[in-house]
């Protein structure tokens, strides 16, 4: 992408959500890589997945998450990325839309792991919510570059 490209508002709304996207995932990241255990605690406290696959979760999701929040903000595997991240979004939307139904009050765990911290089911929800859109509308919005002996 050249600086001319940027003066378009919708290459540059386009650009912006798919670097806010990148960042918000880095930042929920970090503070599981840095606590897995926490991590594991927070995903036990959904009672969805079975016991012998939290500690799993724990280790694998947020590194996923990572390489997903550097991959859409460096420009790189931006269609898959941003596939991912619609699916993980549904995924977490999901997993607290059934704990909110169940009336669990359970922290989030989305981005701290801070027993703490106050949390709401429905805000978080709410928030989950308009971040699939974002990721849907990256994902829909990419322009894949032009193969070669294809039509530009």
């Amino acid at each position: 992408m050249d600086l001319s490209s940027l003066k378009n508002p919708k290459i540059l709304l386009e650009t912006a959500a798919r670097i806010l996207l990148g960042a918000v995932f880095i930042y929920a990241s970090w503070d599981k890589i840095l606590n897995p255990a926490g991590f594991a605690e927070a995903i036990g406290n959904y009672q969805i997945l079975p016991p012998g696959w939290v500690n799993s979760a724990a280790l694998l999701l947020p590194w996923i998450e990572m390489v997903c929040g550097i991959c859409l903000i460096c420009g790189r595997l931006v269609c898959g990325s941003a596939l991912l991240a619609v699916g993980l979004f549904i995924v977490f939307t999901g997993a607290l839309a059934y704990s909110a139904y169940r009336g669990l009050d359970i922290q989030c765990g989305c981005f701290s792991l801070d027993n703490s911290a106050n949390s709401n089911l429905y805000l978080d929800l709410f928030r989950d919510l308009v971040l699939l859109a974002i990721a849907f509308m990256v994902l829909l919005r990419w322009r894949r570059p032009p193969r070669l002996g294809r039509p530009s």
